[in-house]
C-alpha cells in the first residue's frame, strides 16, 4: 500500500503548538497550496490543508516557521474522526508530515520573507546549518 503526499505552498497563519497528555509535542499549521490552473474568472484559487509534525519536527517547525513562508511537506494522509461539541460525529483530513524543507528564509525581525533563495531542510535529513554541509 502507498500513501504519500508532496505539496508545496505557503503557511496561512502562524504554527499552532500544543502537547500531548504525555508530554509530546504536535505542531499543527495550515498551507495554502496554489491549484495549477485558474478558475473561470481567470483567478488561480488555493486549497488550505491542514499539516500535522510530531516531536523534534514539531518544535522545528513551531519555532522557525511563521504565516507566509513557502514550505515543501512530505507525508502521509490521514482521515480521522472526532466528536464535536454539538453533537455528533465529525471528520477531518490532514496531512502528517514526516519531512518539512524550508524554501525561503525568514526575514531579520521583519516576518517573513516572500523570497525564494534558501533551502533549509528538517525531517528526515540532519539539522545541519548549511555552513556544516560537506558541499
Amino acid at each position: 500500500m502507498l500513501n504519500r503526499v508532496i505539496l508545496i505552498g505557503r503557511l496561512a497563519r502562524d504554527p499552532e503548538m500544543r502537547y500531548t497528555p504525555q508530554g509530546t509535542p504536535v505542531c499543527s499549521f495550515t498551507l495554502a497550496v496554489q491549484r495549477s490552473r485558474p478558475n473561470e474568472a481567470g483567478e488561480r484559487e488555493a486549497d488550505f490543508i491542514r499539516i500535522v509534525t510530531w516531536q523534534k519536527l514539531a518544535e522545528t517547525c513551531n519555532t522557525y516557521l511563521s504565516r507566509g513562508r513557502l514550505v515543501a511537506v512530505d507525508g502521509r494522509l490521514q482521515i480521522r474522526s472526532y466528536e464535536a461539541r454539538e453533537g455528533g460525529q465529525r471528520w477531518t483530513a490532514e496531512v502528517v508530515a514526516q519531512d518539512v524543507r524550508f524554501l525561503d528564509r525568514a526575514a531579520p525581525a521583519a516576518g517573513p520573507s516572500q523570497e525564494g533563495g534558501g533551502l533549509e531542510t528538517f525531517g528526515r535529513e540532519a539539522d545541519l546549518p548549511e555552513d556544516d554541509l560537506p558541499f
